[in-house]
């Protein structure tokens, strides 16, 4: 694996496909830039493959599944899963710097959050290779019935730009623990660290085809590998819109799909919490890589009885947030990944504003250095006077702009919290035990945080409830994603069958 380049180097890093343990061109010779979003200038050019070299890579998949890949054993597997997130971290630093120039992302948050979090989902998984076991029943008579838990084949994988190791980490890692082969596609704003990636499978020793990573577009290598009749599986992580669109395609062979879509996630202050827990903990959940995350805490209820007090002490903090150069450790929210991403917080930035709310602070880009003055910032933004029925609290923006709510009892409360397409996430900021507890059972999400905020584990599962998708990422609920069940029955009577044999 290559160094960084430095961050003053101004020569786009050059990046093929990986097809089969090869790098090569795409079949139409086509090739994309990809921008650093902190600057604006180029920071790689990519192949960019499409439907022909989505065929190409599934084919080398389905080899690798059933040749060298399918009959190694569990522990081989498992064993190379580890050497992976070993490699992974001994080269942490570096793709820290690479994830920070493709997405933008504080460096520190791609050092101390993303990075570990990717060796942390492979060594978990590459243990439970072995331990992915099938049951024996009590069926009545003289039979003996079991199950086989088999992987499922060729799985296709389809990442966002948002978190593009971690994404590929909790895909891949349960995918191929499980024993499956994959052709996975990069977003196309953040192709750079997926692409490193292959470099480190490679050198871990996987055997060829076993991954295989395709940049391109959604609407042309993504879409091909969605429909792709050779695909046993598919794998999506991105918005609601795109997810119905997956799915749609996928349906024609009833490939199997799990998705982890949208959310518009409530972030629930009760009167009796923590302020300033509470007032850090809304941060967190708004302005952690710069709101581009699905679980973002975006809708912010709280009790009207501490709605004054809270706001201002949220708006000094966020007032002091350092927007800036991302590759400096100081700096607290970077640029947004990409010019249309920008272009669409400001959107709904007017919007909001044509909707009656109010801002509080922020609404607009920062003023920067020249350095950077190309680059796709925005300030961390809240509206006051938001009500749940507003666009800027229904639909997804993907920034750092968090919509702040009052609500005056729980039952109100608990209307609105769940008065969403979504059910990604929620948190939950109070000292009453009971009440906890009483909502955490209540609100219609996958993940509840109480008295925290953005908490995640390579054992814990992660996936949303309604129009968040389905499915689960991480823990051992991942691996029924990845796997089948066989169900397997033996005659120990030696005796005919019913009525034919008499």
């Amino acid at each position: 694996m290559s160094s960084p380049q430095p961050s003053e180097s101004k020569t786009p890093r050059k990046y093929q496909l990986f097809i089969d343990g090869k790098w090569v061109d795409a079949e139409s010779g086509k090739t994309f830039e990809t921008p650093n979003p902190a600057t604006g200038e180029t920071l790689a050019e990519v192949a960019e493959a499409d439907k022909a070299d989505v065929d190409k890579a599934v084919v080398a998949a389905r080899k690798a599944y059933e040749g060298k890949w399918g009959k190694m054993s569990a522990r081989d597997r498992g064993r190379l899963l580890y050497k992976l997130s070993q490699l992974i971290e001994e080269h942490s630093q570096e793709l820290a710097e690479l994830e920070t120039a493709d997405n933008g992302k504080p460096i520190r948050e791609s050092q101390y959050v993303d990075l570990p979090q990717v060796v942390e989902n492979f060594e978990y998984f590459a243990g439970w290779a072995t331990k992915i076991e099938g049951e024996t029943i009590p069926v009545p008579g003289q039979m003996f019935n079991y199950t086989l838990r088999e992987p499922l084949g060729v799985c296709g994988q389809i990442i966002p730009w948002n978190f593009p190791l971690l994404m590929a980490a909790w895909k891949l890692a349960p995918a191929l623990a499980a024993g499956n082969t994959v052709v996975l596609k990069p977003a196309e704003q953040t192709p750079v660290g997926i692409m490193e990636l292959g470099k480190l499978f490679q050198e871990a020793g996987f055997p060829d085809g076993v991954v295989n990573f395709l940049p391109g577009y959604g609407e042309t290598a993504g879409a091909a590998l969605a429909a792709h009749p050779g695909i046993d599986k598919i794998a999506f992580t991105g918005s609601t819109e795109v997810g119905k669109l997956i799915a749609r395609a996928a349906s024609d062979n009833l490939t199997k799909v799990s998705l982890e879509l949208g959310g518009k996630a409530p972030n629930i202050i009760f009167a009796d919490a923590d302020i300033e827990q509470a007032v850090n903990g809304a941060m967190m959940g708004i302005y952690f890589n710069q709101g581009q995350v699905c679980c973002a805490g975006s809708r912010l209820f709280v009790a009207a009885e501490i709605k004054d007090q809270f706001l201002e002490r949220l708006t000094e903090k966020s007032k002091n947030v350092k927007v800036g150069n991302p590759m400096d450790s100081g700096t607290h929210m970077g640029p947004q990944v990409s010019a249309e991403q920008l272009d669409r917080i400001k959107g709904y930035v007017d919007i909001a504003r044509g909707e009656g709310a109010t801002v509080l602070t922020g609404g607009e880009p920062p003023q920067l250095d020249e350095e950077f003055q190309k680059g796709y910032f925005f300030q961390p933004t809240i509206f006051g006077e938001v009500k749940n029925q507003m666009r800027v609290a229904q639909e997804e923006i993907f920034g750092p702009v968090v919509s702040a709510i009052t609500f005056e009892n729980e039952d109100d409360l608990l209307k609105q919290a769940n008065e969403t397409i979504y059910g990604l996430s929620a948190g939950i900021w109070t000292k009453d035990i009971t009440r906890a507890h009483r909502f955490a059972k209540a609100i219609h999400a996958g993940t509840v945080w109480i008295n925290t905020y953005n908490m995640f584990n390579a054992a814990s599962p992660f996936g949303g409830f309604k129009q968040s998708g389905y499915g689960r990422e991480m823990g051992r609920h991942a691996l029924a994603m990845y796997t089948e069940v066989k169900s397997v029955w033996i005659d120990l009577s030696g005796k005919p069958i019913g009525w034919f044999g008499k």
